[in-house]
């Protein structure tokens, strides 16, 4: 896709145990913000569900495989309104139970993303690691990979999707009390770093104790201010126009000969070896 793409983020409540309502407001909110033109549509982590469940047994009645019955009801409506929607969902796969996310467009099921880094919080206590590889889906409007919540935190998660070539990397959230810092710098640290689109869709409300920040971000490639902001506590629709193809050029000349970066060429791989050390202790200092 040439040209501009408009986003929206929805910084919604969901309600927890109540996926029918949940969907059906989800439905709702993909159709207004489709007449405001957006051609992607972006949803917090269990936008469908809600998220501070007691145990795994609380949560399974409201699992569901991809594509499913919840999937299945978004889709008619990206068909219907030629958009792109990702939402978040618990995902049933066999016995098993993931912190998803969909990709979903007017073509059926682009993707799906199991969250692979696992806080101690909410359903997250439960449910299993993501096993599925970091991958990045070619659309129409762009290049698009995703991640959830907490997955943001580690740098080597979105510097893979931006080496598979991501354009777009999208995050649904959870971010309770104690996360500001989170959109305030890591968000716009990790657009710039990889120079590529972040989309971080927060929640908002009050889920059996824990408080939500809302504070969503859409994040320039090139740093400085943000595209677009959600408003603390409340729910909120951002809006933002974005050029995925211009995240595509690497290298950037300030001066011709004199000043210049390549964030890719420029990288020393070798000598990052221990990012991958499973048993690396920080605690144990190296000879």
């Amino acid at each position: 896709m040439d040209g501009k793409l408009k986003i929206a983020g929805v910084q919604m409540e969901p309600k927890i145990l109540e996926k029918d309502r949940n969907l059906t407001r989800c439905l709702e909110l993909i159709q207004a913000t489709a007449r405001e033109g957006a051609r992607l549509i972006v949803f917090p982590e269990c936008a469908l569900t809600g998220y501070v469940f007691s145990g795994l047994e609380e949560a399974l009645p409201l699992c569901e495989p991809i594509p499913g019955p919840s999937t299945e009801k978004i889709l008619g409506v990206c068909r219907e309104l030629n958009v792109y929607v990702v939402i978040g969902l618990l995902e049933r796969d066999g016995g098993k139970c993931y912190n998803a996310a969909a990709l979903l467009g007017p073509g059926g099921v682009l993707a799906k993303y199991r969250k692979v880094h696992l806080p101690y919080l909410g359903v997250d206590r439960f449910v299993n690691h993501g096993n599925l590889p970091l991958t990045v889906c070619q659309t129409e409007i762009g290049r698009i990979g995703m991640g959830i919540c907490y997955d943001i935190n580690f740098p080597e998660h979105a510097r893979v999707l931006a080496l598979e070539g991501a354009d777009i990397i999208v995050l649904p959230t959870n971010w309770p009390l104690r996360r500001e810092f989170v959109p305030e710098h890591i968000i716009p640290a990790r657009a710039a770093e990889n120079l590529v689109f972040v989309i971080a869709v927060n929640r908002v409300g009050e889920e059996r104790g824990s408080r939500f920040i809302g504070r969503s971000k859409i994040a320039h490639w090139a740093g400085g201010i943000a595209l677009a902001e959600g408003k603390p506590y409340e729910e909120d629709i951002l809006y933002a126009h974005i050029e995925p193809a211009t995240a595509r050029e690497k290298h950037l000349v300030f001066v011709p000969g004199e000043f210049e970066v390549d964030i890719f060429k420029d990288r020393r791989p070798e000598l990052y070896g221990v990012i991958t050390d499973p048993l690396a202790d920080p605690t144990r200092i190296r000879g």
